[in-house]
Parts: structure tokens; C-alpha cells; sequence
């Protein structure tokens, strides 16, 4: 029996579309970069002296956890986003399908606050870093801010404006150089390194250490601000392999991610003693400008701005993904304006948003990303693994011990934000 043409044609599209799941290609590894781009942002620098602090066992700890925290937690989400039965629903239209119309609202209006703080984070921290180059390196004199925040902050949107190929181009364009720069530098260290001064674990205080420490390597490695935007580019060039592709990417995504930033903490922390990450953290600066304070290193001198520029401009574009998507949705669903509308107008608060923090350069910032945290682990963690149980869509992932491990390290790093919080 032979099969009619039109068999033909759908099994040999199959097969095409199979193949090309498992063929690793240009465009899953644009979004590799562009994820690492998005969780590699300005707290990179302060990573060492957050995670270094409480000694060598901690650090080792987290470092274990750091990987499987990450990758579970990222395609939980990605999971959630591809489990709509409508083919381009964003998170805020998946959260209203599951959870209903007012409690998805809710999730999505929390789910745009936790990511617009640290959007006016990176304009402040983008027009700090440029007009200090400006200034220190360059020798020229202090530039207007308002034109130099405003040209800078249009010059990111615009970016995000010109399409999915030029953002990613403009991540690879960046990326490629920060994981370049971060893996020489880290190299470079070593020569200093000395080993750590081992001590027993000392119960109750070993895991309270290890406690507080969860949210620092939870945010540190997080990149959920781009992925229901990522999921949602996988489920249009994938199909029905969307869900099994993001895992591979974001499993290759970790690894990049864990792999470069460990590597760059772990050369700083053997590089420091406990009293200098103790100084470092009293004087608030960045790992690399206190390293160049102590060796007057011009190496280091010449590298802490540019991995500084090339951190916080990566993750402003994944950042602002996510903020422009949720928004559209909260601003369209209540003023009956189309996407299209609804999309300018948001684009056009933000610009103005973030253009006056960055003016105004107010010292509060670092309160409301303390204020976003908990949020991001709820929505990362916890809200993932409770729709696996309430959505039919998620069924099949309802067995496995991953699901306890993500809810459990969840609500660890959201207890331990709201405990740093408290005191």
C-alpha cells in the first residue's frame, strides 16, 4: 500500500521539523548569549564579596546549588509560558488562563514591579559608569547629564525597537567580549591566589550562612526577566518541540552561565582575605574597583569600567524584553487600546521613567531591587511548581524530585530576602 501525496508531504514535514529540534543551530545560540547577557548584569561585581564573606564552605555550597537552582527554576518558567493553548500568549495571558482574570492580573502586574526597579537601576548605574570613564579615563570634562542619560537610555530602547535579529546581534556584539574579559581576568588572578583558611562546619551558623546566601545566587544568575519572550520566539520557530528545545538551551545557558561567573567569584574570594571582602562590602564598591585601589593595577583600572558597561547594558535589553511585554498587557487589557498602542505607550513611559532616574540619580535604588526580590523568586520558583499541579497542560511534569527541590530552595531565598528585609 503506497500513502497518497498529501501523507507524503505532512510525514516528510515531520520529519523536517524533528531534525531541526535536534540540530543545534545559529539562532539557539544567539539566545544562549542573550540569556547569559540578561542574568550577567551590574551585581556581578559585588558577587564575590556577597558570596565570599561568610568563608569557604558556604561558597563551595552554594556553588553546587547554583547550578540546578538555576536551570530547573528557568524552565519551569519557560514551561508555564509554552503550557497556553493559545500559540503567542505571553506570561500575563498564560497567568489570567491558569489562575483566573484578577489573580493573573495581580501575577502579572507583580511580575512587571519586580522588573522595572532594576530597570532604573542600570539607567542610573549605565549613566554612572560612562560619565566616570568619561571623566577619569578619558580626562575630559563632566558631560550635561541630562544628554548624556537621555542619549544613552534612547540608544538601549532603540536597540529593542529595531527587532528580535538586531537585539541579538547586539548581545552576541556584547556578550562575546564580557565572557571574553571575565575568563582573562579571572585567569590573571590566579597567580595571587591563596588558599582559603579551612574551618569545620559549624552547624546552626554554617546554614545560616547558607541561607542568606541563597537570594545572592538566585538573582545573580536569574534571567526570567526574557524568558516568557524567549519562550514564546521558541514556540514560533519549534512547534510542537518548543518545550523540548528551551530546556536545551537553557540547559546550555546554565552551564555558559555557572560556568564563567564561578569561575570569575571563586578567582576573586582566592585573590582577597576575609578582612579585605570585609572592607570591600563596608566601602560599597565593586569587587574589581576595590582590587584596583589595592594594587593600583592598570589592568584592572582599564577593565572594571568596560565589564561594568558591557554587564549593565547586556541585562538592561533582557530586562527591558520582559518589562515592554508585561506592560503592553496590563495597558491594553484595562484601556481597550490594541497591542500595537498599548506597546508605544509603554515604551514611551518607560523611556521617561528610566531617563529620570537616571537624572536624578537617587541613592534609594538599591532599597527597591531588595523590595523586587522576593517577587522574582515567588514568580521564578514557587508559582511554576504550584501551576504543575493545578494546570492540566503541566501534568506530565508532576513526578520527579526536581519539583520539591525548586519549591523548597524557592522558599528558602524568599524567606531569607524577607528575614534581611526585617532586620
Amino acid at each position: 500500500m503506497s500513502l497518497s501525496v498529501e501523507a507524503t508531504k505532512e510525514l516528510s514535514g515531520s520529519c523536517s521539523t524533528t531534525a531541526s529540534t535536534t540540530r543545534w543551530r545559529r539562532h539557539d545560540t544567539h539566545w544562549v548569549i542573550s540569556l547569559f547577557g540578561t542574568a550577567v548584569g551590574a551585581g556581578i561585581l559585588f558577587l564575590p564579596i556577597n558570596l565570599g564573606l561568610g568563608g569557604i564552605w558556604p561558597l563551595v555550597i552554594v556553588a553546587v546549588l547554583a547550578g540546578p537552582m538555576t536551570f530547573l527554576a528557568h524552565r519551569g518558567l519557560a514551561r508555564f509560558v509554552l503550557s497556553s493553548s493559545r500559540p503567542h500568549a505571553d506570561f500575563t495571558e498564560v497567568a489570567e488562563e491558569h489562575f483566573g482574570k484578577m489573580a493573573g492580573r495581580l501575577m502579572s502586574a507583580l511580575y512587571f514591579l519586580s522588573i522595572f526597579p532594576i530597570l532604573l537601576i542600570y539607567g542610573v548605574g549605565l549613566t554612572n559608569t560612562v560619565e566616570s570613564f568619561m571623566v577619569n579615563q578619558l580626562g575630559m570634562a563632566t558631560p550635561d547629564r541630562v544628554m548624556l542619560s537621555g542619549v544613552l537610555v534612547f540608544a538601549m530602547i532603540a536597540v529593542m525597537l529595531a527587532g528580535e535579529k538586531a537585539m541579538l546581534r547586539a548581545f552576541a556584539f556584547m556578550v562575546y567580549p564580557l565572557a571574553a574579559i571575565l575568563a582573562a581576568l579571572s585567569c590573571y588572578l590566579i597567580p595571587q591566589w591563596h588558599w582559603p583558611e579551612v574551618t569545620a562546619l559549624e552547624g546552626v551558623d554554617f546554614l545560616n550562612t547558607v541561607w542568606l546566601a541563597l537570594p545572592v545566587t538566585v538573582f545573580a544568575f536569574s534571567h526570567a526577566a526574557a524568558i516568557s519572550g524567549f519562550a514564546n520566539v521558541q514556540r514560533r520557530e519549534y512547534g510542537e518541540q518548543a518545550e523540548a528545545k528551551s530546556g536545551l538551551i537553557l540547559r546550555n545557558t546554565t552551564v555558559m552561565l555557572v560556568g564563567f561567573v564561578l569561575f570569575f567569584v571563586f578567582s576573586c574570594v582566592l585573590s582577597l582575605s576575609p578582612a579585605q571582602l570585609a572592607e570591600a562590602k563596608a566601602q560599597n564598591v565593586s569587587v574589581l574597583s576595590y582590587l584596583a585601589n589595592i594594587t593600583d593595577n592598570p589592568v584592572i583600572v582599564t577593565l572594571g569600567p568596560l565589564i561594568a558597561f558591557i554587564a549593565i547594558s547586556s541585562s538592561f535589553l533582557g530586562h527591558f524584553l520582559g518589562a515592554r511585554e508585561s506592560l503592553k498587557s496590563l495597558i491594553a487589557k484595562p484601556t481597550g487600546l490594541s497591542l500595537a498602542k498599548a506597546d508605544k505607550l509603554g515604551i514611551a513611559l518607560m523611556f521617561f521613567a528610566i531617563w529620570g532616574a537616571a537624572i536624578i540619580n537617587p541613592g534609594i535604588l538599591g532599597l527597591m531591587e531588595t523590595l523586587s526580590g522576593p517577587v522574582i523568586a515567588m514568580i521564578l520558583f514557587i508559582m511554576p511548581v504550584i501551576a504543575i499541579y493545578k494546570v492540566e497542560a503541566l501534568a506530565r511534569f508532576r513526578h520527579g524530585w526536581t519539583n520539591g527541590f525548586i519549591l523548597l530552595t524557592g522558599s528558602l531565598a524568599v524567606s531569607a530576602l524577607i528575614f534581611s528585609l526585617l532586620k
